[in-house]
């Protein structure tokens, strides 16, 4: 039993989740490249994202597995991004620390689903019953350069905010330029 469920209830809870974050992800980081701000997409891509993490540690595991790091890493740049997103207002230094942040977020949580579909689905797990032959290490080849690709792009069109400055602060910095 896991949170008052069984285990099977729970893996598809936690697999729901994770299914969302990436199709929510891809669309958010898809509009990034185009310049589109997504704000409700965005918060269910981070807010389902952050749950398949947090989610994943309640798993029965023995010992400190390649998972754990990895769920651990998510947790802690997944929160970056938040902070970036809703402290920062994606504005100035933000608008990077959030595109960077949210794409890693992404690229995690589908490494993760390429590993699961290399050990749950027959047919892939025949092509690499290990995940140390070709097949698995091309998949995750692909995957590492279509992310580099696509955050590179997001990084150049994705618009930070534009907030307006006081009349207090331009004031302040005009008389100091003088």
């Amino acid at each position: 039993m896991v949170l008052g469920t069984s285990l099977a209830v729970f893996t598809v809870i936690h697999v729901a989740l994770s299914l969302i974050g990436i199709t929510s992800g891809f669309i958010v980081i898809f509009g990034m490249t185009r310049t589109k701000r997504m704000p409700a997409l965005t918060a269910l891509f981070l807010a389902t994202t952050l749950l398949t993490s947090l989610t994943g540690f309640l798993f029965p595991f023995k010992g400190f597995t390649p998972g754990i790091v990895i769920g651990i890493v998510s947790v802690i740049v997944l929160l970056v991004a938040i902070l970036a997103l809703y402290g920062g207002h994606v504005d100035g230094a933000w608008r990077g620390t959030f595109v960077i942040t949210a794409v890693l977020a992404q690229y995690f949580n589908f490494f993760v689903l390429i590993v699961q579909s290399f050990q749950k689905v027959p047919a892939l797990n025949d092509l690499a019953p290990t995940q140390t032959e070709m097949p698995f290490k091309a998949a995750q080849l692909f995957a590492l350069i279509a992310f580099i690709v696509l955050g590179a792009l997001a990084f150049k069109w994705f618009p930070g905010e534009r907030r307006k400055r006081s009349h207090s602060s331009l004031q302040s910095r005009s008389t100091t330029s003088n």
